[in-house]
């Protein structure tokens, strides 16, 4: 009986001793940045845009519309920028990508500023 708890023992401590002695898989990623530029300039008149940088620097540039028309804010124009920031967020999970983080920023509301959102794309490295 002694021998049995010996043994139990020994099966016991090699199962905890490689079980801690690995250590954890972190996995490794490559980014990928993505902005949105959309305008808030009164009658249409600033520019509004998408730019993503892929991991090896390569840049492609997207048109948006602008959020204000001479009578306001234009809502056909927010509903387009929404079609196309998802159709290119879509496109890229395709690919792989995840939204990591998405940052947003505004200048003031005085009609001639920007609104400004960030999103970091990640996929685990090949």
């Amino acid at each position: 009986m002694k021998k049995l708890i010996i043994l139990a023992s020994f099966v016991i401590l090699a199962f905890t001793q490689q079980s801690f002695s690995q250590a954890p898989v972190v996995p490794k990623y490559e980014y990928m940045q993505v902005t949105t530029i959309e305008s808030l300039v009164a009658g249409g008149m600033g520019r509004s845009r998408m730019i993503s940088t892929d991991p090896n620097g390569k840049l492609q540039e997207l048109p948006l519309e602008n959020f204000f028309s001479l009578g306001g804010i234009n809502f056909s124009n927010v509903r387009n920028n929404d079609k196309v920031i998802t159709d290119k967020i879509n496109e890229l999970a395709d690919q792989g990508w995840e939204v990591a983080q998405v940052s947003t920023g505004a200048t003031d509301d005085s009609g001639k500023g920007i609104f400004i959102t960030r999103y970091l794309m990640r996929r685990p490295k090949k």
